[in-house]
């Protein structure tokens, strides 16, 4: 075949693949092929479409266009809705006017100054929430958009004879963050477009080892986040001590986050909507948290009905409720105690042993000694919310809040002394107490503002009495937190934010130590006022691609003359639509921090007080963080990869928990954390599967200690976990491994004079820790209107022996390791009612 013989006949196969592309075939068979092509689904009536004949649109054009060519071949209105359906009817005949009124999803009351534009018009919903467009066409869309509510979108009715449409608005967090990444490892954890992740307790699928959405329990599932003793109360974020975490109830700032002194946490979940982690590119909204922010946040809609649950598993039992006063007020109430004093089950003994092993309490329950027998003793913890939620009209919302945390530890020593049985009461208390105050107001469709009055008091108060010397040492540290906070939220435009405000607080850090026998007593007392300007800007562009939000927060502390200016950023934008990246950064401070003392401590229950900066011998936290991540989801696969920078100065020796040489040595420093994050979950039908994989390098630098520049006391190198869930009905299970390499310790090397002689710092590491957990729940009905929830879960359930922490003493002329276990094997059951 000659070149030229290969060209015509090349020339007349395109020819006749451009005339069956003219031919034109019936709308429903065009249709049917463009289904396949474009993964699409139509919906229509035959009859909208009998006799309508096209030619098929080429194959390269998008489906947007696809569209639009389609509308102007046939006349007919094509439609695209959600997940992936097209709508086909014909126009609708014009009409001069719509109606409608509008209605807030949850209160059941009128939305006020909403705007609704049909092409060119515009009207405003009045107090009744009803609103009229006149001169208007009928095929031209309604779209109704309110501050704080979800954007609607619907199709015009007529007014004429027939009532007025109700349509309902879902209220929406006034914030720019948008959803980028839903079920992040499992379902209702979901990673937002400005970094942070929100996690909604109420729609929380199963995840391994646990039995309840414990709050605290589930952001350790999140990458970068770990305990590096599996206390609540020891939350660790890229590297941090968990004094650095910003913890808010309802934002309230907490100075204690659990029960059994840090094994469980102290936040109801059936009361919470939404746990959100940030950490890193925090709102100037927010201050404290070095590290991170932990904002716990209640549901905050009014109840229609009566409704609550209540359950028991192997260590408490808890109620809930939530009760309609009216048609504006609802009140939710919360209970939970430990029955330990009635029944001890294996899970309790495992927690008690963990909790206690190695303290006052433990020793003097398990020792007879020296005359000394065996002594009772009473655990017991408990907390307590309330909440008023009264919307005084449709623009104004107060708010009361309320809660109560308690753990409580008591134990008796009997002894025979001089023939005489003496009896002794020790025991250890700590506590919060948290209330607030706030109203908002919706001034109108772009301006919504709010105050907040509130109080946060903590109290840890030991009593420590040694029988055979007739000492008594009382020991007390307590904080008390008041504060007020004003803000405002302007939308300028579509794309345009502003978010400003103004925060006040007094922070009152006290504490006491008083021994009878020699007469001893020191009380301190330090109190630092401040206040705190903060604005930022948002900005998301018109395809909801790109969003920006860059603010602004400057603190001046009264008591030190001393402003502190921090920037924050948060940038995120998705491109090739499967892909998003984002860049994170901001400078933050802190003036409150814990102080760890082994010898000195609470009954060795409690080691940890807080304490207030002076800017001398404790100066305020500052740190500066940097990050940037690449996110991929497509279909049923998420891969994620975040790097990350982290310094952070002013820290004190005194904070960080050293028992070596250091251990008396008051330094202050800093550390630099550097690291990255990977994870990867594929979904597979009813499958949920996970391996994540985190790097990270973090030193300390002491410029008083020798040498000056070593690994951090929490510089754990490697981390991995492997999980998986299964859901199906109302069945879930899950399993999970958890893996990383040792945290480091420094190894003695020698005893002088029953002194102990140390190495190098934090050169030496503890085994690899290793934890496997399995849970598994069913949901089912009682009734009608009673759902119940049975469950059952296994923690490390290969019962190995993972040392979590060591250190030294002097026994018989050598050092002696003391080490610190995590929880062995460690079942729980639970079950649950809901009406």
């Amino acid at each position: 075949m000659t070149k030229r013989t290969l060209a015509l006949t090349i020339l007349s196969a395109l020819g006749l693949v451009i005339k069956a592309q003219e031919k034109k075939i019936p709308l429903v068979e065009a249709l049917a092929e463009l289904q396949l092509r474009y993964n699409i689904t139509f919906t229509y009536a035959d009859a909208n479409l009998r006799g309508i004949e096209i030619i098929l649109p080429p194959a390269q054009l998008p489906v947007e266009e696809v569209l639009d060519y389609l509308a102007k071949s046939t006349g007919l209105v094509f439609e695209a809705l959600e997940e992936g359906f097209v709508a086909i009817r014909r126009p609708r005949d014009p009409i001069s006017s719509a109606c409608g009124h509008l209605i807030d999803a949850e209160s059941g009351e009128p939305i006020i100054g909403a705007t609704i534009q049909a092409g060119d018009k515009y009207g405003i919903s009045d107090e009744s929430g009803r609103f009229e467009i006149t001169g208007i066409a009928g095929d031209v869309p309604l779209v109704i958009r309110s501050l704080g509510y979800n954007t609607r979108t619907v199709r015009l009715e007529g007014t004429g004879d027939e009532p007025c449409p109700t349509w309902l608005l879902q209220v929406q967090p006034i914030t720019l963050q948008e959803i980028i990444v839903s079920n992040f490892l499992a379902k209702g954890i979901n990673k937002t477009s400005l970094g942070s992740f929100a996690i909604q307790t109420g729609q929380l699928g199963i995840l391994p080892g646990l039995v309840e959405p414990d709050v605290l329990q589930a952001i350790q599932a999140l990458p970068g986040i770990q305990s590096t003793n599996e206390k609540l109360s020891d939350i660790n974020v890229r590297g941090g001590t968990n004094d650095q975490n910003l913890i808010l109830w309802d934002g309230i700032k907490m100075y204690q986050a659990g029960h059994f002194f840090g094994l469980i946490s102290a936040y109801n979940p059936y009361l919470t909507d939404q746990v959100t982690l940030i950490k890193n590119g925090t709102t100037a909204a927010l201050g404290d948290g070095v590290s991170s922010t932990i904002d716990i946040r209640s549901e905050d809609g009014l109840a229609q009905e009566f409704s609550g649950g209540g359950g028991v598993n192997m260590i408490n039992a808890d109620v809930f409720a939530k009760i309609p006063l009216s048609k504006k007020a609802t009140v939710q109430l919360s209970s939970r105690r430990s029955f330990s004093g009635i029944l001890q089950t294996p899970t309790y003994d495992q927690y008690f042993d963990r909790a206690f092993r190695d303290t006052d309490v433990f020793r003097d329950v398990v020792s007879v000694n020296e005359g000394r027998v065996s002594t009772d003793q009473t655990f017991t913890f408990s907390d307590v919310s309330a909440r008023l939620l009264y919307h005084v009209t449709p623009k104004d919302r107060f708010k009361v809040n309320f809660l109560n945390i308690s753990n409580n530890i008591e134990y008796q020593e009997n002894a025979v002394i001089d023939s005489v049985l003496e009896s002794r009461n020790s025991g250890l208390e700590q506590k919060s107490l948290a209330s607030s105050v706030s109203y908002s107001r919706l001034w109108n469709s772009r301006l919504r503002t709010s105050a907040m009055l509130y109080l946060s008091r903590y109290q840890l108060l030991a009593v420590n009495f040694d029988i055979f010397n007739d000492q008594r040492l009382i020991q007390e540290n307590e904080v008390l937190d008041t504060g007020l906070k004003l803000d405002g939220r302007w939308s300028i435009s579509e794309e345009f934010g502003l978010f400003t405000g103004y925060q006040f607080f007094e922070i009152g850090v006290s504490n006491l130590e008083d021994i009878n026998v020699p007469r001893f007593r020191r009380f301190t007392k330090r109190v630092i006022r401040s206040h705190a300007f903060f604005s930022e800007g948002e900005y998301t562009s018109s395809s909801g691609r790109t969003q920006l939000t860059l603010g602004l927060r400057a603190n001046y502390f009264e008591k030190f003359n001393k402003l502190l200016v921090e920037p924050r950023l948060a940038l995120s934008h998705q491109f090739q639509e499967h892909f998003s990246w984002e860049i994170l950064g901001e400078f933050k401070s802190q003036a409150t921090t814990q102080r760890i003392d082994f010898q000195n401590d609470f009954l060795g229950i409690e080691q940890r007080r807080w304490v207030l900066s002076d800017e001398e011998n404790t100066p305020i936290v500052q740190s500066r963080q940097v990050s940037t991540g690449l996110h991929f989801q497509k279909n049923d696969l998420l891969i994620s990869v975040e790097g990350y920078y982290k310094k952070v100065e002013g820290i004190t020796s005194s904070s960080q928990g050293f028992q070596d040489q250091f251990q008396f040595v008051d330094s202050i420093g800093n550390y630099d954390a550097i690291g990255l994050d990977l994870l990867i979950n594929p979904r597979f039908d009813k499958f949920s599967t996970w391996v994540g994989y985190s790097l990270a390098d973090n030193t300390f630098e002491f410029p008083g200690f020798q040498p000056a520049s070593f690994p951090n006391n929490l510089d754990i190198r490697h981390i991995v976990t492997l999980g998986t869930s299964y859901e199906s009905g109302g069945f879930q299970l899950s399993a999970g491994l958890n893996w990383h390499t040792g945290r480091p310790f420094t190894a003695p090397v020698g005893l002088v004079e029953d002194e102990i002689i140390y190495g190098d710092p934090n050169q030496a590491r503890l085994d690899n820790y290793l934890r496997v957990d399995l849970s598994a729940k069913y949901n089912f009905n009682l009734s009608e209107t009673i759902g119940a929830q049975a469950g059952a879960a296994v923690w490390n359930v290969l019962d190995r022996e993972n040392i979590v922490d060591v250190y030294y003493r002097s026994a018989n002329g050598q050092p002696q390791a003391v080490e610190q276990n995590a929880l062995g094997i460690t079942p729980n059951l639970v079950f649950r009612v809901f009406f």
